[in-house]
């Protein structure tokens, strides 16, 4: 018996009407970064290996995808090396290349591997997969699109003002009510510096990312495995759980951190960022939240992530400052911003909440009936100046029952269906059909054009 088959967890197939509502997010997110003035670009979806370890912190890297050598990927390899069953050194061995982990890291080898081509400051977007070896559950997978826009060559505050404002024009466009929550990595590390934790800074952001996912008292216990102190965990919790407006917590924080030069520089950049997003009036709620940390290791400044309000989900749009990003590449100093929407989990979103616009589905606007050989060469002249006319149109392929032909019509949600019969023919004439209403009006080609066009 042939075995019955299946894809990989936490990938997914996509039916023609899945695939027209993700297109409309797609679209809706493509043509907000152009009004924004993003120009698109594309990479490869493997990297060499060497590009990616090391940029997402040690959890990061152990959900990267790696992928063998071709041929047999074991020949350098001795046996002893085998039995000492070491896979980070193994795996440098056997594998050169791997599935990108998310688009930035990528970019930011795209520019300076590109930097003689480039005109900074350079304003990108890109909306292609990514790979993550995670566990599979709800609103997380293991294959999924990011849509980025990233800024790179320019310090300037306001990018991530406009970066605020694009991300509220999208949801908003979507139907989407989102709180989008801020911090600063500075501010961060001044609150380490004052409970007296520097040197974990990183312990620290990784383990408070998990805040909303295993709750404080969790988060609490992983900070004292890490090494962490006991007053020092005390004194970061009620840091981790300030309330009141963002003015109030900017102030409380201003007396925490005032003995840290870099938590109160980030605390400054806090002030001019949600400044300058509340100027703009935005439709979503914009709160600063100082346990917000996105454990990747090279944010440097603001954080950025995004929540459905109205979903139980995860983040749905992510980001932040990246200063140091290109250094690694060979191109240090070069300042970098940027965000990434989540299409995959906004789709899942839209779906709950059942935002799709009622026409996305439609593959065609117009399906002609097939009465027999004649009248199908009438209906593919037809079908041609509609579709020069930027109008979707169809003949049914076989000259079937007319029942047959309508049931069709109805399952795939087509909304008009025109026929050519004989007194058609001899008038030059179509006959279209609203499948909503039942109504059938007589039409010359040109009147149908301006009839679907309206």
């Amino acid at each position: 018996m042939a075995q019955k088959p299946s894809i990989p967890k936490g990938t997914r197939d996509f039916s023609p009407v899945e695939m027209a509502r993700r297109n409309y997010i797609f679209d809706t997110i493509r043509e907000a970064f152009r009004l924004f003035g993003y120009k698109q670009i594309e990479t490869p979806a493997m990297e060499n290996l060497s590009s990616l370890m090391g940029k997402y912190g040690e959890e990061g890297d152990k959900l990267l995808f790696k992928i063998l050598n071709s041929g047999d990927f074991l020949k350098d390899v001795a046996p002893a090396e085998l039995e000492e069953r070491n896979p980070a050194r193994l795996t440098c061995r056997i594998c050169e290349k791997g599935l990108r982990y998310d688009l930035t890291v990528p970019f930011a080898r795209f520019v300076v591997q590109h930097r003689n081509d480039l005109q900074l400051p350079f304003k990108r977007f890109q909306i292609q997969p990514v790979w993550r070896a995670d566990r599979p559950q709800k609103g997380r997978y293991r294959e999924f699109y990011q849509c980025d826009a990233d800024v790179v060559g320019s310090d300037s505050l306001n990018n991530e003002i406009e970066l605020l404002s694009l991300i509220d024009l999208v949801m908003d466009r979507l139907g989407i009510r989102t709180t989008i929550k801020i911090n600063n990595r500075k501010v961060l590390a001044g609150i380490a510096q004052v409970i007296g934790a520097e040197d974990k800074i990183v312990d620290i952001t990784v383990a408070i990312d998990k805040i909303d996912k295993i709750g404080l008292e969790s988060v609490n216990a992983e900070l004292r495995d890490k090494g962490l102190s006991e007053e020092a965990v005390s004194a970061l919790e009620p840091l981790l759980t300030l309330s009141g407006t963002n003015d109030e917590k900017l102030a409380r924080l201003a007396t925490l951190l005032a003995a840290s030069p870099e938590g109160m520089k980030g605390l400054d950049e806090l002030r001019e960022v949600l400044d300058g997003i509340a100027a703009l009036d935005p439709k979503a709620e914009v709160e600063l939240d100082v346990s917000l940390a996105r454990g990747l290791n090279y944010y440097t400044g603001t954080i950025i992530e995004v929540k459905a309000r109205d979903v139980e989900i995860g983040s749905i749009t992510g980001g932040g400052r990246y200063d140091n990003l290109t250094g690694v590449f060979g191109m240090p100093g070069l300042s970098g911003v940027g965000i990434s929407f989540g299409a995959d989990r906004i789709y899942d979103v839209l779906n709950q909440l059942d935002l799709y616009p009622a026409e996305i589905s439609a593959a065609v606007k117009v399906l002609f009936i097939n009465f027999g050989e004649k009248e199908a060469a009438s209906a593919r002249r037809v079908i041609a100046a509609l579709r020069r006319a930027g109008i979707s149109a169809q003949l049914y392929p076989d000259a079937a029952k007319m029942k047959k032909q309508m049931n069709y019509a109805n399952a795939e949600g087509v909304p008009y269906v025109a026929l050519i019969g004989e007194e058609e023919l001899a008038s030059g004439t179509v006959t279209l059909k609203d499948m909503a209403t039942g109504t059938q009006t007589r039409l010359t080609t040109a009147q149908l054009v301006e009839t679907l066009k309206a």
